[in-house]
């Protein structure tokens, strides 16, 4: 039986409006998880923030926790997210948030590492999976390792963030632009209503971060369906042929989804698989690193000048690490030849690669922090 035009025209219209009003839904969600860990933090007593933050005085500390903090939790969304809530609230400043970011952005990784660990038992898949996998390791690696003694030394990206902060802000300065944010009329006072209940800022804090991640969880769902699509599989034979096509898919497509992680374990499959060699997914690694900086930007609007400082930080990071290996052939092929050997290394010994990860992303980190505390 043929199904009318105007049926046919409903039943697409429908799940089209179902799927608007959940990613608005999740973006209400975001909103007003961010609204209210920026208020639950400004509540806590000084002490606890004190005691909570005190590690990240050291750069270096600041750095392991947010590689720590990310593979736990396997999002650097929702860290930087919290980064820029704890920010804003003022019981961050901007130079001890910077080596968080950096670290999340190197902690983000864990998961197409845990990816490749699916492919462990064929050699060649395993190979090539574990070689994707670090190949987005060591661009945030190398990039730190350009970026994070610049910062130390000289504050190049906290300075650089700053000044560029003044161009979103009005002339009244910082309150001027809280008095205008849109969504401060109905959230703030629905935060105010539950801290109104419930005299409780940790546990409004604990609350707001699981808000954060269901909510960013289901923005994710919502966009990965999307990609899963017929066209988008159509489109996707011409996503790695040329390095800025393969780029701006990778900028883009990570935005929508506001996780790196999910785009770039996508990308683990794809050379496993043989669709793709790893010089050519690169430039998607690259510009999906810049694409998952969307969450921290839309989590610093409206608030203060530290915390879109703190997004302009997330992004500059990954922009510069652009900078260093897109526009030369010969720069950017150095991370997938690094990767491509890693990965030989490993085929020899697969317990290589299981060591690699648990001491990269979790026994490093947590002996530093802990030495640190001691």
């Amino acid at each position: 039986m043929i199904q009318a035009p105007s049926m046919l025209v409903k039943e697409t219209v429908k799940p089209t409006l179902l799927l608007i009003g959940m990613a608005l839904l999740g973006l209400l969600l975001f909103m007003f998880s961010i609204d209210l860990m920026t208020f639950s933090v400004g509540k806590l007593n000084s002490v606890v923030a004190k005691d909570i933050f005190t590690a990240t005085e050291n750069p270096f500390v600041g750095l392991f926790i947010g590689i720590l903090m990310t593979a736990l939790i396997q999002s650097s969304s929702t860290i930087s997210a919290m980064v820029v809530a704890v920010v804003a609230s003022g019981s961050l400043s901007l130079t001890q948030a910077v080596p968080l970011i950096m670290g999340a952005n190197i902690g983000t990784t864990l998961t197409s590492n845990l990816v490749s660990l699916s492919f462990i038992t064929q050699k060649k898949p395993f190979k090539k999976a574990l070689s994707a996998a670090v190949l987005h390791d060591f661009f945030n690696i190398i990039t730190t390792l350009v970026l994070f003694p610049l910062e130390v030394s000289f504050g190049l990206l906290s300075d650089m963030a700053h000044h560029l902060a003044g161009f979103f802000m009005t002339a009244d300065g910082n309150q001027h632009t809280q008095d205008f944010a849109p969504y401060r009329f109905f959230l703030r006072p629905l935060s105010d209503l539950l801290y109104g209940w419930l005299n409780w800022p940790l546990f409004w804090l604990v609350f707001g971060v699981i808000l954060l991640f269901g909510s960013i969880k289901l923005l994710s769902n919502l966009a990965f369906e999307s990609i899963l699509s017929p066209k988008y599989k159509k489109a996707s034979k011409h996503l790695f042929k040329q390095p800025f096509r393969a780029f701006g898919y990778g900028v883009f497509s990570t935005a929508a989804v506001q996780s790196s992680t999910i785009t770039t374990s996508l990308v683990v499959t794809v050379v496993a698989t043989g669709k793709a060699s790893l010089d050519k997914v690169f430039p998607f690694i690259i510009g999906a690193n810049i694409g998952t900086t969307i969450t921290a930007a839309i989590a610093a609007l409206y608030k203060t000048e530290a915390a879109i400082s703190i997004a302009l930080v997330h992004f500059l990071f990954n922009l510069i690490g652009a900078l260093i290996f897109l526009p030369f052939p010969p720069v950017r092929r150095i991370p997938p030849r690094l990767a491509s050997l890693f990965g030989k290394q490993i085929v020899k010994s697969r317990l290589i690669g299981l060591a690699y990860i648990l001491l990269t992303f979790f026994v490093i980190p947590f002996l530093l922090i802990y030495l640190n505390s001691e």
